[in-house]
């Protein structure tokens, strides 16, 4: 099922408005002069080749890194706010990616992963639980369709597996946005079909979806438009028809290459 083109709704403030955020780590600059704006719910892929800078604007969005203010002209701002609580942040987004999965390659069920979403931790270490915290819980269960691995543990289940039960814990508050960085990594056929499936539902059910990704087929069709990144620049920025083409990703990821469709997908092979 493909969605319609997501409408920004002008009379809230962008979810995120960046201008001319420009990010150094250990000494090197990882984000140069980035500028962009993505309005509510809206469904959109950043797109680049290992290196590009890709999790260093995850990482900013989550003010893990910070932009220097250098006085040119910068804009740092989450729903308006250019100063922003991170606790407040989790009903705007929820955050998956492949550090978080290293986090929890350990002794806990599904279940467990699920309801330590609520506290911020890896495991509950005898957290009070309540009976509002478990009904959320089931009630994701059934939504991604895993109450069948909830008693199952981290360490014995598949990447795919592991990484339907970290999104659950990303839904725990009901975020209007889910992020994901790189989440097909290490996910064979079978698990990267399931994956497709579960993140064309969440985008369906009205979340928006930030996916962040070296791999075109990753791309769902509810995802409209396309940020091409390399260096720590954005490159592009427009609808996937006009930036998923043979000159652009071949610019992008310095190899010939030919892209096509099949369906709604789009797929790159070197010349």
């Amino acid at each position: 099922m493909h969605t319609p083109a997501h409408t920004p709704d002008l009379s809230v403030p962008p979810l995120l408005e960046f201008r001319n955020v420009s990010v150094f780590n250990g000494g090197r600059q990882v984000l140069d002069s980035i500028s962009f704006t993505v309005s509510e719910g809206e469904h959109l892929a950043i797109l680049g080749p290992n290196g590009a800078g890709k999790s260093s604007l995850i990482k900013t969005i989550t003010r893990e890194f910070y932009p220097v203010l250098d006085g040119r002209d910068v804009i740092f701002r989450v729903r308006g706010n250019a100063i922003w609580d991170v606790f407040a942040m989790r009903s705007g987004f929820g955050v998956v990616s492949n550090d978080l999965q290293q986090a929890f390659a350990r002794d806990i069920t599904g279940r467990e992963v699920i309801l330590s979403g609520f506290f911020s931790s890896v495991g509950l270490f005898n957290r009070d639980v309540t009976e509002a915290m478990d009904r959320r819980t089931d009630e994701i269960l059934a939504f991604l369709e895993i109450g069948h691995l909830c008693t199952k543990r981290m360490t014995e289940m598949s990447s795919g597996e592991a990484r339907r039960f970290l999104i659950g814990r990303a839904l725990v508050h009901d975020p209007r946005t889910l992020i994901l960085d790189e989440p097909t990594n290490s996910l064979d056929l079978h698990a990267l079909h399931t994956f497709r499936q579960t993140l064309m539902k969440i985008a369906q059910s009205g979340k928006g979806i930030i996916l962040v990704t070296h791999n075109l087929p990753d791309i769902i069709p509810e995802i409209s438009r396309v940020i091409l990144m390399k260096d720590g620049r954005f490159t592009g920025d427009g609808k996937k028809e006009s930036l998923l083409t043979d000159g652009h990703i071949g610019n992008l990821f310095d190899v010939p290459v030919h892209v096509r469709k099949a369906g709604e997908y789009y797929y790159a092979m070197e010349e």
